[in-house]
């Protein structure tokens, strides 16, 4: 029986280790996906990536691995500091691993890159969009961390009434900054050149993947991420009251959002159909709906 007990408590304590792994990978890649997304809406990187010879990659790839190691040694995507020089440089090579599939994950969700695409203009695009979603990776906590958490963390939680002014207030606010932050992060990517050429080549089954990735992504950074109040979240009234229905409610903002920021800056029309609209609104919609994510964070 005893060692019965021993095998359950050593499974348990396995299964807690391996869950909160996967939530810091997950914290770290919201925040690889937060500073890695407007970098990759830039058509001359895609271009720079195609042509840049492997010394220099390999010199890009070293100079940011200093950077983030000494970025680790102050304050890794881990809750725990690496109290030892190995440590960090361990911590500093996961750091740049979850950055660079984050990057591959979307050029191919992008289709910038492909079966077609050459090895050498793969890595190259790799590599330099790796770095801004590396270094997303290692401000993490600094970019998700809610600035009230530590003095909610402190406060006594007192029951909420389920009021007709509290639930339109925390609606408002979460309306409020689902859409700052979706202006916030989409708002400088709209008029690009990019939205029309990343339009152009993806087919409607690729709209349904890139709208899928949108939602994952967005319920990652406010609900999976294990820097994030998810309690808090949770005891929210209004329309956000479960993580799903906040997810998609808030990425059906981000994609109005999308839609107004694209004919403020004349890239759709009136004269255009319902398609080229949604079209544009679904690529404009992947950054925007993480800047509204992590716009929601705040509140």
């Amino acid at each position: 029986m005893g060692k019965n007990q021993r095998n359950r408590n050593t499974r348990r304590v396995s299964g807690d280790t391996w869950r909160e792994e996967i939530e810091e990978i997950i914290s770290g890649a919201s925040g690889g996906f937060l500073f890695g997304i407007p970098l990759l809406y830039t058509m001359e990187v895609w271009f720079i990536g195609s042509y840049v010879r492997p010394p220099i990659l390999v010199a890009i790839l070293a100079i940011t691995f200093l950077i983030i190691l000494s970025i680790n040694r102050i304050e890794g995507f881990r809750p725990q500091e690496s109290e030892t020089l190995p440590g960090a440089i361990a911590e500093t090579i996961e750091t740049m691993a979850i950055g660079i599939v984050c990057a591959v994950i979307m050029l191919v969700i992008l289709k910038r890159i492909d079966f077609q695409t050459s090895l050498t203009e793969g890595l190259g695009k790799v590599v330099f969009e790796g770095v801004p979603f590396s270094l997303g990776v290692a401000f993490s906590r600094s970019l998700l961390t809610e600035n009230g958490a530590a003095e909610d963390n402190g406060r006594e939680q007192k029951p909420r009434s389920d009021n007709r002014p509290g639930y339109l207030r925390d609606t408002m606010a979460d309306l409020s900054a689902t859409l700052i932050g979706a202006l916030f992060i989409a708002f400088s990517i709209a008029p690009t050149d990019e939205i029309t050429v990343l339009a152009a080549s993806a087919s409607s089954w690729w709209l349904l993947i890139i709208m899928t990735v949108s939602l994952l992504i967005s319920y990652g950074i406010v609900f999976a991420s294990t820097i994030t109040n998810y309690e808090q979240r949770r005891q929210q009234q209004g329309l956000f009251q479960t993580p799903q229905s906040e997810t998609i409610i808030s990425y059906l903002i981000s994609l109005i959002t999308g839609m107004l920021m694209l004919w403020f800056f004349q890239k759709i029309s009136f004269a255009d159909s319902w398609y080229i609209w949604l079209r544009y609104s679904i690529i404009l919609g992947l950054p925007a709906s993480i800047g509204g994510a992590a716009g929601r964070l705040a509140v």
